[in-house]
C-alpha cells in the first residue's frame, strides 16, 4: 500500500492538535484536545507536558480512526509547537518538574532587568540574535536554577514542547535550530549553542539537547509510543520546529521580500532575511529554510477592537458591526488618531507606553472612534515596518496575512493602503500544519527542499491592493503618527509618577 499520508502535529497554548495531511498538502482530517493554562500567581503561566502528550495520543487515535487504513498509508511524522515553553527532563527521559512555564510567563522579570543592567544591546547581539526578553528559555532556565535547584540538578536535558512529544514518539533528545535560535542561548553564526550567552547567564550547556536542523529524522516510533498512539511502529520522526517559524512556511514566507503578518491578540509583522537583524527593538527567529524571521511585536493588535468592544459597547456589539460602523467613516477618520499602546510595547525603553485618541472635535462620532482605532494599528505596524526595511535594506514587497485579523477585510484594505503593499491571504488557515506536511514531503524526498514544497502546498485566497485615494490620505498621517509617538514618549514617566 502506499504511504500517501504525512501525521502532522501543532502543540498550541490552548490545545493539541494532529491532522493527516496527503501528497498534495490538502488537510483531510483534524482533531484536537484542549488542556489548560495554570497561572499559579499573577503574571506566572504554565502548563503540564504530560496533558500536551495525553492529548497528542488522543488526537492520534482519533484522526487514524477516521481515515481508512492510516496506519499504514503514513509516510512520517511532523510536529510544530509552541515557542519558548521550557521543559526539564532527567537522564531518562522523564520530567524533573511536572509544569514548564510558557511563552508569557513573567517570572523572569527580575532576572531580565537585573541582565540589561549588566550588558547593553550592542555588546551581546551578535551571539544571541535577540534582545532581553523574559519569553527567552534562557532567563527561565536561571529562573529554575535558582528557585527550583533539586530539578535543575537532577535535569540531564532542557526541551520545547515539541522536543517532548517527539522524545515521547521516539525515546530521543533533540532540539531544533528555530527553537534553539529563540532561545538567548544559540550563536546564530554558528548554529550552536552560544559559550559566551551561556558564560553570561551562568548555565550549563551539557544541560542543552543537542541542535539539529527540523528537516532531519529524529527517528522511528518506538513501540510503547505505537501502543499509546496507534501509529505503526518504526514510522519515521522529524525534528520539526517552532510553531511561528513552521507557519511562516505554511504560509509560503520563506525568502527574502515576504513579510508575515500574524494579528490575533497582538500583532507580529515579520521580514524574512538571510542573516538575524541586530537591532535591540527587533528580535530574530531562524526558519526551517534557514534564513532568519526578522519580527517585530505590537502588543494590541486584535487586543485594540476587543478594548473598543468592551470600553464603547459593554461587549454588547459584535466584531462585525463595530467593522460596519467603522467603515461608515472616512478614510483617516477626519484626522483622528489612535495610538494603540494598551499594554505597552514589548522592548525598548518605553515598556509603560500608553494608547490615546489624539484631535478628537466635535464632530467626531462613534464611526470615527472604531476606524481610528482599526487605522492606528494599522499605522503601528507599518512603523515597525518601517524599521525592518531600515536594517535590512531589503524592502518587503508583499504582506502575507494569517490569524483572526485576517478576516476583517476592511482591516485588511485599511492596511494594505498604510504599508503601500500588497496584503495576501492563505487559503488554508492551519498555516502551522501545512508547514509541518511541506516539512514532511521534503524529509520524505517528495520535493528536494522545503521551499519547493510550500510552493506546492500554498495557495492564496485573494490579494488585497491598497486603494490609491486612502493611501494619499495616510502618508501624512502616518508621518504625524510617528511624530506624535516620539513626543508621547517624554510624558509616560510623568504618567507613572502620578498618584493612582
Amino acid at each position: 500500500m502506499a504511504q500517501d499520508l504525512f501525521l502532522t502535529i501543532d502543540v498550541g497554548t490552548g490545545s493539541v492538535r494532529a491532522a493527516l495531511v496527503d501528497a498534495r498538502g490538502r488537510i483531510l482530517v483534524i482533531a484536537a484536545r484542549e488542556h489548560e493554562q495554570i497561572v499559579p500567581q499573577f503574571g506566572w503561566s504554565e502548563q503540564r507536558p504530560a496533558d500536551w502528550w495525553a492529548g497528542v495520543a488522543a488526537a492520534i487515535r482519533e484522526v487514524l480512526g477516521r481515515e481508512p487504513d492510516a496506519r499504514r498509508r503514513i509516510s512520517a511524522v511532523s510536529a510544530c509547537g509552541q515557542m519558548h515553553g521550557t521543559v526539564l527532563v532527567d537522564d531518562r527521559g522523564n520530567l524533573t518538574r511536572d509544569t514548564a512555564p510558557l511563552w508569557n510567563d513573567k517570572r523572569t522579570v527580575a532576572h531580565v532587568e537585573a541582565f540589561e543592567k549588566a550588558h547593553r544591546p550592542e555588546t551581546y547581539l551578535a551571539d544571541s540574535a535577540n534582545p532581553a526578553t523574559p519569553a527567552w528559555p534562557g532567563f527561565k532556565l536561571q529562573w529554575l536554577r535558582d528557585r527550583d535547584p533539586d530539578a535543575w540538578r537532577r535535569t540531564a536535558a532542557v526541551l520545547m514542547p515539541k522536543d517532548w512529544i517527539n522524545l515521547k514518539l521516539t525515546g530521543r533528545i533533540a532540539m531544533d535550530r528555530t527553537d534553539g535560535g529563540a532561545s538567548f542561548l544559540m550563536d546564530p553564526r554558528s548554529g550552536e549553542w552560544s559559550d559566551r550567552m551561556l558564560g553570561l547567564l551562568g548555565l550549563e550547556r551539557e544541560k542543552l539537547a543537542p541542535l539539529r536542523n527540523p528537516v532531519e529524522i529524529l527517528g522511528p516510533v518506538t513501540a510503547a509510543a505505537a501502543r499509546e498512539t496507534g501509529l505503526a511502529e518504526g514510522t519515521p520522526v522529524l525534528v520539526g520546529g517552532a510553531d511561528y517559524p513552521v507557519a511562516l512556511l505554511g504560509s509560503g514566507v520563506c525568502r527574502p521580500g515576504i513579510g508575515s503578518e500574524v494579528m490575533g491578540t497582538s500583532a507580529i509583522i515579520t521580514a524574512i532575511a538571510e542573516k538575524p537583524l541586530l537591532d535591540a527593538a527587533v528580535s530574530n527567529v531562524g526558519t526551517v529554510e534557514g534564513n532568519w524571521g526578522a519580527f517585530m511585536l505590537l502588543e494590541s493588535g486584535g487586543d485594540a477592537m476587543r478594548w473598543a468592544r468592551r470600553a464603547f459597547h459593554g461587549k454588547q456589539a459584535s466584531y462585525e458591526e463595530i467593522v460596519a460602523k467603522a467603515a461608515e467613516a472616512p478614510a483617516g477618520a477626519e484626522r483622528l488618531f489612535f495610538m494603540p499602546y494598551l499594554a505597552g510595547e514589548r522592548l525598548g525603553e518605553h515598556r509603560n507606553a500608553r494608547a490615546q485618541y489624539f484631535g478628537i472635535g466635535a464632530a467626531h462620532g462613534l464611526a470615527h472612534m472604531h476606524r481610528a482605532v482599526l487605522e492606528g494599528v494599522a499605522f503601528a505596524v507599518k512603523r515597525h515596518i518601517d524599521i525592518l526595511d531600515r536594517i535590512s535594506g531589503a524592502p518587503i514587497e508583499r504582506v502575507i496575512a494569517s490569524g483572526g485579523g485576517a478576516r476583517t477585510r476592511l482591516w485588511l484594505k485599511i492596511k494594505a493602503s498604510v504599508y503601500g503593499i500588497p496584503i495576501l491571504v492563505p487559503s488554508e488557515a492551519e498555516c502551522g500544519i501545512v508547514g509541518c506536511a511541506a516539512m514532511a514531503a521534503a524529509a520524505t524526498g517528495l520535493y528536494s527542499r522545503v521551499e519547493d514544497a510550500a510552493a506546492a502546498y500554498v495557495s492564496y485566497a485573494e490579494e488585497i491592493l491598497p486603494d490609491p485615494a486612502w493611501a494619499e490620505t495616510y502618508r501624512p498621517m502616518q508621518a504625524f503618527f510617528e511624530k506624535l509617538y516620539f513626543h508621547s514618549q517624554s510624558l509616560y514617566d510623568d504618567l507613572d509618577g502620578l498618584p493612582s
